[in-house]
């Protein structure tokens, strides 16, 4: 099998995975049956033990990638449909996007200083609070490396989806709107996703917040590349 066959059959397998993997997290609803959860992980296992580089990988799946553009701009759709409630709120709405931008990239990089790690990955960690096109712009400016940055931001998203519940929970948060900006500002694509099973509001607010979250990365990266870099 030829490196174009090897690509192309792991296109096929990743989207059987992938489909595969929602139709059973529709019936089973648990946490490690999400498909941002367990179909990278069955991919990972399936490289590993197949001895399949990313190289290979990657050649006719790099697409899938690239649809994380049009998938993230699709959140605007519901946004659109709510704007009442964002004319209502918009000023903590901001207020709140600002706040967690800059408590995110700083505690990322002082963490990663304070750890003693390299500055590679200094750089790449501080974009890991927004969603993956987002924090690929972002990171240009800054230095960060491509494989890194998507790396921290699903790891961020994953963690941030499997204990904001509980974070809300142990902190008596109980509005709507309120777990929705948290899930959007700190785990992205994945809490987004997370909001809309709670409810309208939440998914609305967690889509505003998550787009607007990246926007101010992208803008604040060469002032964040010069203060902090």
């Amino acid at each position: 099998m030829n490196n174009f066959q090897l690509s192309v059959l792991c296109l096929v397998i990743t989207l059987g995975i992938y489909f595969a993997n929602k139709r059973l997290y529709r019936r089973f609803r648990k946490l490690p049956l999400m498909p941002l959860v367990l179909t990278p992980a069955l991919l990972v296992l399936m490289l590993v033990f197949g001895h399949i580089s990313w190289q290979n990988y990657i050649g006719e799946s790099h697409w899938l990638l690239w649809l994380l553009g049009p998938a993230t701009i699709a959140f605007a759709v519901p946004v659109y449909d709510n704007l009442a409630i964002i004319k209502r709120h918009w000023m903590s709405l901001t207020a709140g996007v600002v706040t967690a931008t800059v408590v995110a990239v700083t505690s990322s990089v002082w963490l990663a200083r304070l750890f003693t790690l390299s500055d590679e990955i200094q750089r790449s960690l501080a974009v890991r609070s927004v969603t993956t096109p987002f924090a690929l712009a972002a990171a240009e400016p800054l230095g960060g490396q491509p494989d890194l940055v998507a790396l921290f931001v699903v790891v961020t998203g994953v963690f941030g989806m499997a204990v904001g519940d509980a974070l809300f929970l142990r902190l008596s948060i109980r509005e709507g709107m309120a777990k929705g900006a948290g899930f959007g500002a700190a785990s992205h694509g994945a809490g987004t996703a997370r909001s809309y099973e709670l409810g309208q509001q939440e998914g609305v607010v967690a889509s505003l917040v998550m787009m607007l979250s990246g926007v101010v990365m992208v803008l604040a990266a060469p002032l964040v590349a010069m203060v902090m870099f």
